[in-house]
Order: C-alpha cells, then structure tokens, then sequence
C-alpha cells in the first residue's frame, strides 16, 4: 500500500523469489496482498489528500536536512516520495479530466453503454500503456463522477484495468528466472478468471452498483477493492494450485551455464602483482557465490524446494571449479616467477580459496541433505527452535556481507569486526545449544523428533561462518590484531612442552 504500485513489489518478489529468499507460492501472496493494498490506497487518493501534501513534503524536507543519522535522512527521502507519488497522480487526474470534453470521447463513451466487453479491453490496454493500474482506476473514475462514462461503463473499465495490471509485471520479467516467472503468471492466471466472472457479473446485471457508494467514482473504487478482496480470498486458498498451473505456460529453459568470464587471467601470469590481483578477484566471485548459496538454503528448512536446492548444487560445483582452478593458476604463478615477498600473500589467496570451498560443501551438501531430511520424514522445527535457527542463519548472512566488504577493500577495522564476529558467533551458537537442551528438559515433541538435525544446523552456520571470517585473517594478522594462539601460555604453542 505505501509502495503504491503491486508492480513494484512484483519485481522485489520476482527478485527474492529469484535468489531463493522467497519461495514461488509465498511470492505469489506478497504479490496478491500488494495487489489488495494498491486498491486500498485508490479509495484514500478519491480523497481531498492534496491537503496533506504540503505538509508530507515540509516534514520531508525538514527531516532530510536536519537529520544526521543516514536512517533518518532516508526517512526523510521516503516522506519526500511518498508526496511527490500523490502529487503526479493528482497531476495525471487533473490532465485527463479535459478529455471529457472532446465530443470523441463522448461518442465512444456513449458506444461502450452497448458493448461493455469493448471497455473490458480497452481498460486492460490503457493500464498496460500507463504500466499502472492504479493511474488507470482513478482516471476511470474521475470520468465517472463527472458522468462522462455510465457506471457500467466505468466498472468494466476498471475491471479491464485490473488484468492489464498484471501483464505489466509479467512482462517486465519475461528474462527472470522460470521460478519467477511462474509467480507472475499465477498473479495473471488468478486475475484473469476473476475478471471475467466480475464482467459477467456486469454484463448480466447481477450486480447493483449503487449499493457500492453513493456516486459513481466511489462506486468503480469500492468494486476494485472488493475485486481485489476476492483474489486474495480464492487466491491464497489456491497457491500451490496457481503455481503447478502457471508452470504449464512458463516453458522449462535449458539448465543454465555459468557465462561469467574466469578472472584468472593466463596473460597476467608474467607480472606477479597482476596475477595475484586476478586471484583476488576471483575469490571475490567465490564469496559471492556463498553468499548466493547461503540465503536460500534457509527457506527449505520451512519448505522444500528441488529447484532451489538444484541451483544451490549448481552454485555449489561452479565453486568447486573457481577453487581448483584457482590453485592451479596460482601454482603456474610460482612455477614462472620468482614470487619473493609476495609468497604469502600467493598461499594466503590459497587458504581463503580452501575456506570458501569448504564453506560452499556445508552448504551444498551438509545443510541440503538436513533440510530434504526434514521433507522426506515430514518433520519441522518447533516455532522456538526455527525463530532461533533463523536468527542465527541471519547473522551468518550478515557476517558474509561484511566479509565481502573485506575481500573487496581490504579494510583492518572491517577484518577486526569480523574476527571479532567469529568469537561472538561461537558463544551465540553455545547459548542456542542450551535454550534447545532446556526446551528437550520438556519433552516437547517437535524438539525431541528434531534434536539431531537442530544441533546439527546450528553447528554447520558456525563452521560456515568461521570460514568466511577467516577471509579477514591476513590483514589482521598484518595490523597486528589476531594473536598468534589463543593459549592461555604461549609456550605451548607450536608444540612446546
């Protein structure tokens, strides 16, 4: 509702959905609830709402410029959108209203009284042209509380207008992933067959839209919201149902390959400084790869997904490729130079290529075989234990982000926060071990059936997480920052006695 457009949030659920935050049915009840919420806010902007916007934009612009914190001054900018949102759609109300005085429009408008399926269509068009339904719906009923179009008139317009919304983000994502593609065309499978029923409805008269509001703008608006109340009524009973449906019109691509140009470049090899410089960024595609591997794998704990788990696998062998042949680019380094000073830095690219597999094979391997476990045996963590497995796998994601800031700038106070990470990850893991023995003490059923697998998780997210910390290791051990041991008397270390 505050994003004003189900187009917009389509394309963030398209996005989550893509890099398996989301899975396609929940994608499509974010997407049918904004599609409710776009409707609400078509009621609200019927108002005079051009009172507020003044002041929308004062507190905006005070905020943005005062503010000192970066939250604050983005508070601030959303205010600022938020007004300047209802001032061009009060802008597109006040250019269309001359149209009712061409004697064109009239004519047709007095045509479409006898042909409401004409009007269904053009509505859908006129949606499509302005890519925004909700322009479309106040447009319509603009003209009909000025009695331009019949009431009649007015609804199977609006009506038309709610299908040819949803074309919109389909086509915006024609190029996204099937599994996103799918949620668009669900939306659109749903929405059509609700606004062909909702225009039989009209057409035969079986509705009297006067019971809707007193005139007839409020009337097309209430009949778009409860329009829209309906879809997500038979919508979310239906998920699944729309997204198994929607899978027979979105056609299965070929398996895709990774196109990505290797960094590692073979030319580089005569200049040592070059070449490690190519190792760096390929471990930085490396990470990348984790960090797409480790956000989705979550999801499937709630709900499996085989084509989420097999673009994990996938992921999870192109990794294995970045890191064999990253080895082996960095040993041909040696062989042909005289690598000197920069030998360590050479078997230092090595050890965070090594931690980077391994952290891409508890993923891939360790945590997929645990979530499919779950499926097969049709088991699930309590509400307890899943908010803190959850929790914990957020700050794991968190802690990869930050070790991508590392990778890239090679910054010593990023490296010493993300050492610091690993130590308060491992106590975090220890405290959820307990509060998971506390909760077994009582025997409730959903922790004891999933005990292993609970523990399990956790410890896999900490192994995870320690070896992407260790991208931070070099640089810290460089500033003086990471000890050597982590003895209480040195002297033990090394294998002293």
């Amino acid at each position: 509702m505050l994003l004003q457009s189900s187009t917009a949030v389509a394309l963030i659920g398209g996005g989550f959905v893509a890099s398996g935050m989301l899975t396609p049915p929940s994608a499509l009840a974010l997407l049918l609830g904004a599609d409710l919420g776009s409707a609400a806010m078509a009621r609200v902007l019927m108002s005079p709402v051009e009172v507020v916007i003044p002041f929308l934009l004062l507190i905006g612009i005070v905020t943005f410029f005062n503010a000192r914190s970066r939250k604050a001054k983005q508070i601030g900018r959303i205010v600022i959108g938020f007004a300047l949102v209802l001032v061009s759609l009060q802008m597109i109300r006040t250019a269309t209203a001359p149209i009712g005085e061409n004697e064109i429009v009239q004519e047709i408008a007095a045509y479409f009284v006898n042909d409401l399926l004409s009007a269904f269509l053009i509505g859908a068009v006129l949606a499509w042209i302005m890519h925004s339904s909700l322009a479309a719906i106040l447009t319509f009923a603009t003209f009909a509380a000025s009695g331009l179009i019949a009431p009649s008139v007015a609804a199977a317009l609006v009506i038309g207008a709610n299908l040819g919304g949803a074309v919109v983000p389909m086509v915006l994502l024609s190029s996204a992933p099937r599994p996103a593609r799918q949620v668009v065309v669900g939306n659109l499978l749903a929405r059509g067959g609700i606004t062909l029923a909702a225009l039989s409805l009209i057409v035969f008269e079986v509705i009297d839209l006067s019971l809707l509001g007193p005139d007839a703008g409020q009337q097309v608006v209430m009949l778009h919201i409860l329009l829209n109340a309906t879809l997500v009524c038979v919508g979310l009973l239906g998920l699944r149902v729309l997204i198994r449906l929607s899978g027979a019109f979105v056609p299965v691509s070929k398996v895709e390959t990774d196109t990505t140009v290797s960094a590692l470049d073979p030319n580089a090899l005569e200049n040592t400084d070059y070449a490690l410089a190519c190792g760096q960024r390929e471990l930085l595609r490396m990470a990348e790869t984790v960090q797409a591997m480790l956000i989705p794998v979550m999801g499937l704990f709630r709900e499996w997904d085989p084509q989420v788990a097999q673009v994990i696998e996938k992921r999870e062998n192109a990794v294995d490729r970045m890191h064999f042949e990253t080895k082996i680019y960095l040993s041909k380094l040696r062989e042909k130079n005289d690598v000197g000073a920069q030998s360590q830095s050479s078997v230092e690219l090595v050890a965070m290529a090594n931690n980077l597999e391994e952290a891409a094979d508890k993923i891939a391997v360790n945590l997929l075989a645990l979530a499919k476990k779950m499926h097969d045996e049709a088991i699930s963590f309590s509400d307890q234990g899943l908010s803190d497995i959850e929790q914990f796998h957020d700050q794991v994601v968190t802690n990869t982000q930050l070790a991508l800031s590392v990778l890239t700038t090679g910054d010593a106070e990023a490296a010493r926060q993300l050492v610091a990470e690993k130590d308060r990850v491992r106590r975090e893991e220890q405290r959820l071990q307990a509060r998971h023995l506390n909760r077994l003490r009582k025997r409730r059923a959903a922790s004891v059936e999933t005990t292993n697998i609970h523990q399990e998780t956790l410890r896999l997210l900490k192994q995870i997480n320690a070896a992407l910390c260790y991208l931070a290791y070099p640089i810290a051990e460089k500033t003086g920052d990471l000890l050597g041991s982590r003895l209480a008397h040195p002297r033990y270390a090394g294998g002293q006695t």
